[in-house]
Parts: C-alpha cells; sequence; structure tokens
C-alpha cells in the first residue's frame, strides 16, 4: 500500500462519524490534497469548545465564516463577535470564482452558493440591536470581579446590593450605582451607619473610579433597560436554519474593558438560563469571540479564573465557545486545555520569541508520523489549516494539514444599504431599540434626598419662628415703661430704703 492509500484510510477511518458533523475540507499530504480524505467536526463535540488560530491573513475569519455557515445549516444558532467588521457578508450568497471551484475540485465537495439569517446586533453606537444588561442582573460577585475590586471594596458593594434589596432600589444602570454610592456616605450616611455598619468614603471614592473608567469605555450604553433575553439568541427560521447573531464590535477595539465586562456577563447570563442539557448530538448554541486576545489581555486574576470556570461549566448547558485569535499563547493555559477542537492556520517565525511559540503550539497536537508539526506550521498557504478535533466519544481524530472548504456566503461585507435593510427586516431591533429609563435607585434617591430637605427645611423654619418669637417677647418686656420703672436701679434703691426703715 502507498503512502498516499494509507495516509487515506487513516483520515477516513479517523474520521467515521455516526451521528451528525461538518465538514472542514480535505486532508493533505506532502503540500498536495488527497481528495475525498474529509476532515469531519462531529456536531456531538461541539460544546467541547475550540480555538481557531493563525497569523494575519492566513484565513481564520474564512474558516469561522464556514464553520458558522454550517451550523446554521444544521439548525444551530450561532453568536459571532465581529471586531473587524468581516462577517456581515454572511446575509448574501457567494458571487462564485473558478478559484473556488478549483478548490472544490480538489477536496472532492461540490460548491453551492447560499445566503445564512442574521441578525446585527451592538454594544455602541452603531446600527444594530442593541444589547444591555442592568446593574442588578451582574450582582456583587461579577460586578466587584469585572470592577477588580478589594475584598474590603467587595464588601461594601455586597452591602449596598443588601441595602437596595431591602429599600426596593432597582439598580439598572450606572447612574443608580454611582448614586447609591454617594448616598452612604453623604445624604444616607447615618442611615447606613445604623443598619450595616460604617462605610469608608476611600473606599466607594476608589469603586466610584472604577466606575467611571467603565463609563468612559461605553459602559453608559451597556448598562440599563430594556435588558437583553437569551432566549432571543436561540432562534431558528420556518425552514430550520439557525439564526447567526453578529454583534458589531468594530468601533470597540480601544475599549477592551467594555468587550471583556459584556463577553462574561452574557456567559454568566447564558450559564444561568440554559437548563442542562445531558448528553445530545448537538449543541444549543455556539459563540465565536474574535480577537479573543481582548478579553484576556485586560482580564485581572480574579476575572480569568472566573472565564475559565465557565468555560468549564457551560458545555453541559450545549454551549460550545470558540476562541479566533492570532497565536495560541494568547489563550490562557487554563482555558486552552478545555478545548477541544483546535484549527491552526500558518504561524511566522520572524523572531527568535516566534520560533518558541511555534514549538510550543506544535506540543498542543497528537504526534503523528505523517507530519513535522513545527515545520508544518510555518509552510501552510491561506485556506489551509493544521485540524484537530474530538470525535464521538471525545478521543482525538488524527492531525491533518486540511485544504479547508470556501465559504458558502459573500466573503466581502454588505455594503451600507443592505445592512439597514437587515436592520429595518429585523423583529429584535424593534423589541429592544427603544430607550426605557423608568423610575430606579437614581430617582427615588433624588427623592428622598429631596424629600429630607423639605423637612429640614421646614424645621429650619419653625425653629427660627420660636427664636424670633422669643426675641420679639423679650424686647416686648424691656420696653413696657412700668417694668422699666419696677427694673430701674432708682426703684429697687427705694425699696430697699423703705424696708430698712420699717425694720
Amino acid at each position: 500500500m502507498s503512502k498516499r492509500d494509507a495516509f487515506f484510510n487513516h483520515i477516513t477511518e479517523g474520521n467515521k462519524t455516526k451521528g451528525d458533523y461538518i465538514t472542514l475540507g480535505s486532508a493533505m499530504l506532502d503540500g498536495e490534497t488527497v481528495t475525498n480524505a474529509f476532515v469531519k467536526i462531529p456536531l456531538k463535540t461541539m460544546n467541547r469548545h475550540g480555538l481557531i488560530a493563525g497569523a494575519t491573513g492566513t484565513g481564520k475569519t474564512k474558516t469561522l465564516q464556514v464553520l458558522a455557515e454550517n451550523l446554521s445549516e444544521k439548525g444551530i444558532p450561532v453568536l459571532l463577535m465581529d471586531i473587524k467588521g468581516d462577517l456581515s457578508g454572511l446575509a448574501k450568497p457567494s458571487p462564485g470564482h473558478e478559484k473556488i471551484d478549483e478548490r472544490h475540485e480538489k477536496i472532492g465537495l461540490p460548491f453551492e452558493a447560499k445566503e445564512f439569517p442574521i441578525e446585527l446586533m451592538t454594544l455602541s453606537e452603531q446600527n444594530g440591536v442593541r444589547l444591555r444588561a442592568t446593574i442588578s442582573e451582574f450582582g456583587p460577585v461579577l460586578l466587584s470581579r469585572i470592577l477588580d475590586l478589594t475584598d474590603t471594596q467587595s464588601g461594601i458593594v455586597s452591602v449596598i446590593f443588601k441595602y437596595c434589596d431591602d429599600n426596593k432600589l432597582p439598580l439598572l444602570d450606572l447612574k443608580d450605582f454611582k448614586k447609591i454610592l454617594q448616598y452612604c456616605t453623604q445624604d444616607g450616611k447615618a442611615e447606613f451607619q445604623e443598619e450595616y455598619g460604617r462605610i469608608s468614603t476611600a473606599s466607594t471614592g476608589a469603586i466610584l473610579r472604577k466606575l467611571i473608567e467603565i463609563e468612559q469605555q461605553g459602559g453608559d450604553l451597556f448598562f440599563g433597560e430594556k435588558s437583553f433575553e437569551v432566549e432571543d439568541l436561540m432562534r431558528t427560521t420556518r425552514d430550520g436554519k439557525g439564526y447567526i447573531n453578529i454583534i458589531r464590535l468594530t468601533d470597540i477595539q480601544d475599549r477592551p474593558k467594555l468587550f471583556s465586562t459584556f463577553m462574561l456577563s452574557l456567559l454568566a447570563e447564558i450559564y444561568e438560563t440554559l437548563p442542562e442539557q445531558g448528553d445530545s448530538g448537538k449543541p444549543e448554541l455556539v459563540l465565536f469571540i474574535d480577537e479573543a486576545h481582548l478579553i484576556f489581555n485586560e482580564a485581572s486574576k480574579a476575572l480569568l479564573n472566573q472565564i475559565e470556570s465557565i468555560v468549564k461549566l457551560i458545555r453541559s448547558k450545549g454551549v460550545g465557545i470558540y476562541f479566533v485569535t492570532q497565536n495560541p499563547t494568547d489563550v490562557p493555559e487554563g482555558v486552552l486545555s478545555q478545548l477541544g477542537l483546535k484549527i491552526q492556520h500558518a504561524l511566522r517565525a520572524f523572531t527568535a520569541k516566534d520560533r518558541k511559540a511555534i514549538k510550543l503550539t506544535a506540543q498542543n497536537y497528537p504526534d503523528t508520523e505523517y507530519y513535522d508539526t513545527a515545520e508544518i506550521l510555518t509552510s501552510l498557504g491561506t485556506g489551509e489549516a493544521l485540524v484537530s478535533a474530538l470525535d464521538e466519544k471525545g478521543r482525538p481524530t488524527p492531525l491533518a494539514a486540511t485544504m479547508m472548504r470556501a465559504p458558502m456566503s459573500r466573503m466581502d461585507i454588505l455594503t451600507d444599504k443592505e445592512l439597514q435593510d437587515v436592520i429595518d427586516d429585523s423583529k429584535l431591533a424593534l423589541k429592544y431599540n427603544d430607550t426605557v429609563d423608568r423610575e430606579s435607585a437614581y430617582e427615588i434617591l433624588n427623592e428622598k434626598i429631596k424629600a429630607a430637605e423639605v423637612v429640614k427645611a421646614k424645621l429650619d423654619k419653625e425653629e427660627e419662628s420660636q427664636k424670633k418669637t422669643r426675641t420679639s417677647s423679650r424686647r416686648s418686656t424691656a420696653q413696657n415703661p412700668l417694668i422699666k420703672v419696677l427694673t430701674s436701679a432708682t426703684f429697687i434703691r427705694s425699696v430697699f430704703g423703705i424696708i430698712k426703715k420699717v425694720l
């Protein structure tokens, strides 16, 4: 048996599945595509998370697009973080190209151009379905971790949440939380001290500065109502396709704190909302986080621990998380060890640090007699990737340098008019894009302070009136002619003289 035939059998046997699957492309040997040596990902293992990595321009975004398309076709909703603005083209079919036909002929897959149902969402002022969450939904623990607070400051946040619960003060947006921080050390200081103990102004000042940092990165747009409901990410069309929800983040790259805040809150909300799924044949939802280093680079140790915990636990809810980044070393070891699928596009070795990173990356892949992993990582072409997945029993599939299939949708962005048409047709935009500013802690505390000031003013006025009355009374007494005579020194001496004579 020739080496090529042995390789074909090795790949084919290792990618056998009983259930449904996604075909990524066909395996390559010695730089040549082996037709019909299909590299597959079983849907059953798509909740085991994954990584798409590679240098700029090697095809990461197109791989993400291919996965999103195929998941949608299988009826699985998808959530994409679109940092670069490259993914809106999913809404339109590919115009096709002879190079695409040539690629698919080598792979052994027919090419079909298709469009997919998308929702355009936003955290910022860009057009799209507005994503929001309230301060109350974060809770004191998650909010403290996002703000990277000390134990003492976290304790104060917990006390503030308790006070608001006890006094029915809704914490909806940043102005609510800022107001209660000020109230507990100023107008409400006595009340707080009596019920919950003394709160340090230095600690509340530090918390306030952390809030302002979030606010400056656009947190005032994110915190508030109407809160986005996780169930709206799980929609399918009438013909059974899963919606591809694209969060437009092109103007948020310089605001990583807001991005990591949103991601952690979303993951926590998904985990809390979805039921345990058990051993299912396919995931309920798949998330792709592009430019994942934006989360990890700005995250505190507490925040990283929280992300790692959620990544470990959330797969039991049928949710898969896929990180897209330039280098696998961008993802912390604790998270990287949880990832079942690794799609590694080419890496570039320009420096000693790059070469060291490539050696480390190669060690994360199964051994194979067909490749020198470290060498092939630098020789892959655009649209080619080293793939290591899990089979239906959770075992690694054969390592395969893969000629990746082309996206079925447009590999370009929508025009402004096409973008607006998608937003205009969105039912979710009608549901979430009206700003709601109902009475919450800010308004209630302002009313409470105002009422206290009215009472104080009234008491001050009454006291001033009583003071004037006493002063007036003393003046009247002093001005009475009879009293003046009776209290004069001459009169008193005369009286004493008469008394002496009598005695």
